[in-house]
Order: structure tokens, then sequence, then C-alpha cells
């Protein structure tokens, strides 16, 4: 028993479990801090810009803690962390010309940030590889499509990254409808329909009712248009035409389809 409590009372054993601890302590607090920023947003988009932001400084406030635990703890054991600094200025220069590469990446990041060209959960396009981002970092944006693949691109082909979240998804749905039942009929009901889907999601910007759009062989189409954001098109396209065959069932309003006629060998 002696022998661990003269063990603990050294400086350097003592000493080092302090700074890790206090290390630790901080980091917790700081990344549970920063968490707090992110529940505040005003608004969806409000929130994905602060959990970008918030990302960004949990790495940036993570390798400085970290520097600094290990020249607290060099200086801890006799090491002269003044010469040490220096050494690592004159190499750091060394390697900005080495890394120039990794430099565009992290400016390119700070530039995304500020000039608030895409947040965590923005839809992007880069070269035809259209998904969602996911993870942002200083140095590389990860975007993950619809069907689970994932893709890493460096910061400075900013240029080639387009986001499409800015922009207004418009959904031209063509809703095929039995020719016997009344036109005046069908329009109310799909009338009906857009406006209730307005407002019940917020998502939806705009509906319009656009009339008869195709004569088909067993039925007419009538066309309507959804304006909402492009983020959440898939879903409302989905919910709207739920409504719609709700609507139609309660209706009695017929939406044709294929019949097979099967005769099984019999004479007609």
């Amino acid at each position: 028993m002696l022998s661990i409590l003269k063990f603990l009372s050294k400086k350097e054993v003592y000493g080092t479990l302090l700074i890790i601890g206090i290390t630790l302590i901080l980091y917790k607090i700081i990344n549970s801090t920063l968490d707090k920023i992110v529940i505040k947003g005003k608004d969806e988009l409000d929130k994905k810009r602060r959990k970008t932001m918030v990302h960004i400084f949990k790495n940036v406030f993570k390798y400085v803690l970290f520097i600094l635990m290990a020249i607290f703890l060099l200086n801890l054991y006799g090491v002269n962390t003044t010469s040490v600094i220096a050494g690592l200025g004159v190499a750091g220069v060394v390697l900005g010309f080495a890394l120039q590469e990794a430099l565009k990446d992290i400016i390119s990041g700070i530039s995304i940030i500020f000039d608030d060209f895409f947040v965590v959960g923005d839809i992007v396009d880069y070269n035809g590889f259209s998904g969602t981002v996911i993870e942002f970092g200083l140095k590389t944006t990860k975007i993950k499509k619809v069907t689970g693949e994932v893709m890493v691109v460096a910061n400075r082909n900013i240029d080639k990254i387009i986001n499409i979240s800015k922009e207004r998804a418009t959904l031209l749905l063509n809703i095929p409808t039995a020719y016997e039942e009344k036109y005046e009929k069908v329009e109310k009901v799909l009338k009906e329909v857009l406006e209730k889907a307005k407002e019940t999601y917020p998502e939806i910007t705009e509906v319009e009712y656009l009339g008869i759009n195709n004569f088909n062989d067993s039925s007419i189409d009538y066309l309507i248009k959804i304006t909402c954001h492009r983020e959440t098109h898939w879903n409302i396209k989905r919910q709207v035409l739920k409504e719609i065959k709700l609507a139609y069932d309660k209706n009695k309003i017929k939406i044709p389809y294929n019949q097979l006629e099967v005769h099984n060998g019999t004479k007609i």
C-alpha cells in the first residue's frame, strides 16, 4: 500500500493524471455546450448551418486541446517545449509547401462555411453523383446517395459541387381517371386534395390544378402541379398520390387498369 501511495505521490504520475483528466473534462463540457447551440436554431436551415459550424469547431477544438495537453505533459517531464515549438514552426513552413493541396482544402472548407454554400443535410450534386451532405470537415465533404453509397469529395473541388437543396422542386403528376367520370367532379376532388396537402405539409409552397393533359386508350390524364422543398419532394409525391387514391375511393371515382382475359382452352 505504501509503495502504491509513494508511486502516486510522484509529480510525473499525479501530474499526468491531472492533465489528462482536465483535458477530458474540458472536451466533454465544450462538446455538450456546442451541441446545445444546434438545438436553439430558429428553423431547420438555421439548425443545419449551426450543425455544420459546430462540427468544424469540435474538430478544431479537439486538435488544439490535445496539442496543449501534449505540451503540458512534455513540460511535466522536463522537455524544453519552447525549442520544440520553434522547431515545429520551421517544420510547418516546409510542410506548408509539401501540403499545398491540403491547405487548399482547408481554405475552401472555410469559404464554404462563410459563404453558406452548403450545410450538413443539404442535397448536392458532384459530377452526376447526387446525395445528402452527411459530414463536412475542413478538408473533405461526405455525400450519401439515396441507395447508400458514400462519396468523399475534397473541398478544393467546390466549383464542381452544385447545391440543389436551394432550388424548389416542381412535381407534375398525371392522374389517370376513367372516361366515364364527370370532369367537374374530378376537378373538384383534385382541387380539394391539393388544398388539403398544402395545409398539411409545410414543405409545399404552391399547388395548382392544370386540367386535362392526355387522352389515353382507356383513361384521361388530369395534370396537377406541386412546388415543394427539393429534399422532401419524393415523400410529398407519395403522400399526395395516397391522398388522391383515398379521395377517389371515397367519391367512387375509377382509376382504370389493364385487365387480362383468360379463356382456359374453351371456345369463345
